[in-house]
């Protein structure tokens, strides 16, 4: 059973917390995902095994947590992780999945002193402003200006996008502004990945700066990142920035 508490801004979370050793692993899912998928679990098996502590959560809006999916935008996820990762002390490594992986970006620019190491999986920073408002058609952006549009997606039923969604998503870009990232981080991509187009995890790549990043692409991974061989590489990315550096 999942724990529950109730952040600052009135929300209530729900979380599972592994006890263990820090760096504390924290997994940060994507957009309408939850904290009961495939990355998530197995890196909970992992870290247990390892006797490391781990946490995952559902942002509002999402899996067990209270609130409507529409309701939420991006600045209201990133004010759920920071009021997770309020729940442990020390060190924190986020393991930023899709959305997850903005959420990842801006958690790092907001509390720098307490990321130790970062790990993304398809990250999509900025995807509201360069893949949802730039790919609308006018018909669309009309149906946004009137309050919402409803995008298909192969996953389910179809993401009902709201127009606070993509406004206040402008408020959190991160590739527009420098983007610091002074401890290891490893962002991994799949080339199959139809969601999120392995040119962002370049230009990412590109814009970022840090003493240790490097990019992994991964031939024939899709988006879900989650067949063994990607996740024996997420753990591996993990267990790298755990790593101790030479001083």
């Amino acid at each position: 059973m999942s724990e529950k508490f109730t952040t600052s801004q009135g929300r209530t979370l729900a979380y599972h917390l592994t006890n263990g050793t820090g760096p504390t692993v924290v997994f940060l899912g994507g957009f309408k995902s939850d904290m009961a998928g495939t990355k998530a679990i197995f890196l909970e098996n992992w870290a247990r095994s390892e006797g490391r502590a781990f946490l995952r959560f559902d942002y509002s809006g999402h899996g067990e947590s209270a609130g409507a999916f529409t309701d939420g935008c991006i600045g209201d996820w990133f004010e759920d992780a920071c009021a997770a990762v309020g729940l442990v002390n020390g060190p924190l490594v986020l393991v930023g999945s899709s959305m997850g992986g903005w959420i990842s970006l801006l958690m790092s620019r907001a509390m720098p002193d307490r990321i130790a190491g970062l790990v993304t999986i398809a990250a999509a920073p900025d995807f509201t402003e360069d893949s949802m408002w730039a790919g609308f058609t006018d018909a669309q952006k009309a149906q946004l200006a009137a309050g919402q549009v409803a995008l298909p997606s192969e996953y389910g039923a179809p993401y009902i996008i709201t127009k606070r969604l993509i406004h206040e998503g402008r408020d959190r870009l991160v590739l527009r502004t420098p983007l610091p990232l002074p401890f290891p981080v490893r962002f991994l991509q799949g080339t199959l990945d139809a969601d999120v187009d392995m040119t962002v995890a370049v230009r990412l790549l590109d814009h970022a700066t840090g003493p240790d990043m490097r990019l992994t692409l991964v031939a024939d991974a899709d988006h879900r990142f989650s067949d063994a061989a990607c996740l024996d590489l997420i753990t591996m990315s993990v267990t790298d920035v755990l790593r101790p550096k030479d001083v």
